[in-house]
């Protein structure tokens, strides 16, 4: 099965140079996980903030959300996979990463994002049409 079917690919951005409680604000908004971080300048350079990113990097260390750079705090490069990748691939990626997300990108274009909870919504979409191999 390819990913395109189970990625999802409604991408929420931030920029780099925002504060963390920005994202904070965002993400428990529009009650997400992760945002893509954009970099100034950079077009084709970008990262990715996380809930666990915003936890541990910071409110665990007593850091002021309003006093840090998203840029500071943030995963980057991007792990970045082909649309036309199977689950089974970017499973592997996940693992050889140790990531909980990928971008999905087609001629350095973000066009969606695969998490491990799609990665499991996905085995049970297949096994109910059967295609689940044992």
């Amino acid at each position: 099965m390819k990913l395109e079917e189970f990625m999802t690919t409604k991408i929420e951005f931030i920029d780099a140079d925002r504060s963390v409680y920005d994202a904070i604000e965002k993400m428990v908004d529009r009650r997400i996980r992760s945002l893509v971080v954009r970099f100034p300048g950079k077009e084709t350079e970008h990262g990715v903030i996380t809930a666990r990113d915003i936890v541990f990097r910071a409110l665990a260390k007593k850091i002021n959300p309003k006093s840090i750079k998203i840029s500071e705090i943030a995963s980057k490069p991007l792990v970045c996979v082909d649309s036309s990748m199977t689950l089974d691939d970017v499973t592997r990626i996940m693992e050889e990463h140790n990531v909980a997300r990928i971008i999905v990108c087609e001629q350095e274009k973000i066009i969606g994002v695969i998490s491990l909870l799609d990665l499991m919504a996905a085995t049970l979409i297949i096994r109910a049409r059967g295609d689940y191999v044992t």
